[in-house]
């Protein structure tokens, strides 16, 4: 689902209008219009501030790809090599190659350490700003299994 849809159907859901939308969120009817309609998007700071006051996951809006996704790091699964393995061998159903391998994760680091890792390499691979790459690992980073 996109941004998009995850805004129009929050806001229906709950009876909103667009300008009701936007008094909460301290914007404008139009920048709210503008998301609705896929003409921008949010930035990272805005989905943590709509995820908190509508108490929507934070998931809902960050457009994650369809399909699995590494419940460590959050990186998309496309290939069978991208899955960690577990310790007799077979593929882990929820974390990728690069933090999971036999049965046990590559780092024993914390939830700050793993962003502090994995953001330069997110923001190359996305083109975004390392800051950026932070402030959305770390919005999404705490919803996924491992750091639950």
């Amino acid at each position: 689902m996109t941004i998009a849809d995850a805004l129009v159907t929050m806001r229906k859901e709950r009876n909103l209008t667009q300008q009701d939308v936007a008094r909460k969120l301290f914007v404008t009817r139009q920048a709210v219009s503008r998301w609705e309609n896929g003409e921008t998007t949010p930035g990272i700071d805005m989905c943590k501030l709509i995820s908190a006051t509508f108490d929507l996951p934070v998931t809902h809006l960050l457009e994650m790809p369809d399909g699995d996704y590494c419940q460590s790091c959050g990186m998309p699964f496309y290939q069978p090599k991208d899955y960690g393995s577990e310790a007799d061998g077979a593929p882990s159903a929820d974390y990728c190659s690069w933090c999971y391998r036999d049965g046990a994760f590559v780092e024993d680091e914390s939830l700050e350490e793993l962003v502090e890792r994995c953001a330069p390499y997110m923001a190359e691979s996305c083109h975004v700003s390392r800051d950026e790459a932070v402030s959305f690992m770390g919005a999404l980073l705490p919803h996924l299994k491992r750091w639950k």
